[in-house]
């Protein structure tokens, strides 16, 4: 069976979904690896890496969908539907193509590969249970947002994050509070604890409590009503707007005495819940910054647009959608790893077994025979 991995043609989409590293374990399982010439270029892996640990180099696009059974991307179809849609010709019935593709946000593009007789698995719905953690993509992309979303902010506040003690005096230092504290949040948490900021951190979970005091922060207690806050996926839950309104109200004492604010709440398949008002982000120091990791999917900070920096209020507020790309390296390393993972969890002999009893083969599978197979996307589509 023959694995192709072409370029990412999304633009500032530097990731490539194999590395070098990765090849051994592949071909050791009896796949073939077949690489578009360049595709690793961006994120630091030249063409001659791939070669050396047993990869063939295609010599052009067509070539890689031609002769690959398997195409491995970072964004397939759904997660890149202007440029994507250019491949959707190239695909042909029973390929399989595994990748981040939105299914929940885009559902019609699992449609169009179903339409192609195409087997599509997404890296989004990587079950969240123990066996699954190596195959767990969107944990990992979480990590190096939380990461890059702190030197974001460091880099624009026109101040220090650390403490200092100098002869000019003593330097105070930087607060940052980081709303929702999953993958992205902890490791946003971590980092500015690294650089020496005061840290306070709030999600809707007080089950995370401990996970963010035993990184140094401060967790700030809302007293709403939590009960019902996490999904079987231990994801945070959808809320009714009278929440968000009280949880607002709260929430503006310690926003407004914030230098940095992070926010990076998410609700899968869903828009991201408002919650930082124009009016919160007013009272707000002028020079502070605010970093919303929510801006594709709507934003949880209301002045903030998608890959834009908005000035507000003296307030600069960042919407970066792809920080995993801006690190592309080790995004990449850690990316290969998990997409490896779940392929060679679907192949036994050199070749496709899908076990639809399993709970990651059921979880993960979008189309197959022709027709979209995962619940959730059929819901969508009605």
């Amino acid at each position: 069976m023959i694995v192709g991995i072409p370029t990412e043609t999304l633009p500032g989409e530097r990731r490539v979904a194999t590395i070098p590293a990765t090849v051994p374990t592949l071909t050791k399982a009896g796949l073939d690896v077949l690489i578009q010439a360049g595709a690793g270029l961006a994120a630091g892996f030249p063409d001659e890496a791939y070669a050396e640990k047993g990869a063939r180099i295609a010599s052009d696009r067509a070539q890689v969908f031609a002769e690959a059974d398997v195409i491995l991307q970072v964004r397939a179809l759904g997660a890149n539907l202007i440029y994507g849609r250019a491949d959707l010709e190239r695909l042909r019935a029973t390929q399989i193509v595994i990748g981040f593709s939105e299914p929940l946000g885009e559902p019609q593009a699992a449609r169009d590969l179903a339409g192609r007789g195409v087997t599509a698995f997404s890296m989004e719905l990587i079950p969240r249970i123990t066996r699954a953690q190596s195959m767990d993509a969107l944990s990992s992309m979480a990590t190096i947002a939380g990461y890059k979303a702190v030197l974001m902010a460091a880099a624009a506040l026109p101040r220090m994050f650390p403490m200092m003690m100098t002869a000019a005096g003593t330097v105070a230092p930087a607060r940052v509070f980081v709303v929702g504290a999953g993958v992205a949040g902890l490791q946003a948490i971590a980092s500015a604890r690294r650089l020496g900021a005061k840290v306070e951190a709030y999600d809707v979970r007080p089950a995370v409590k401990e996970q963010v005091e035993s990184l140094g922060a401060t967790f700030v207690d809302l007293p709403l009503d939590t009960d019902r806050s996490e999904d079987t996926g231990g994801y945070a839950k959808a809320q009714d707007e009278t929440f968000y309104v009280r949880q607002r109200e709260m929430m503006s004492r310690v926003v407004a005495a914030s230098d940095v604010v992070i926010t990076t709440a998410l609700i899968p398949g869903r828009a991201a819940p408002v919650l930082i008002t124009d009016e919160m982000v007013s009272g707000m120091s002028p020079g502070s910054v605010v970093v919303d990791l929510a801006a594709e999917r709507g934003g949880n900070v209301e002045p903030s647009r998608p890959d834009e920096t908005v000035v507000a209020h003296g307030v600069t507020i960042f919407g970066p959608t792809n920080l995993p790309a801006t690190v592309p390296y080790h995004a990449s390393q850690m990316y290969a790893k998990n997409l490896s993972t779940l392929l060679l969890h679907l192949v036994t002999d050199g070749t496709l077994q899908l076990d639809l009893r399993d709970e990651i083969t059921q979880g993960t599978l979008v189309s197959h025979d022709g027709h979209v197979v995962h619940p959730r996307v059929r819901e969508l589509l009605g």
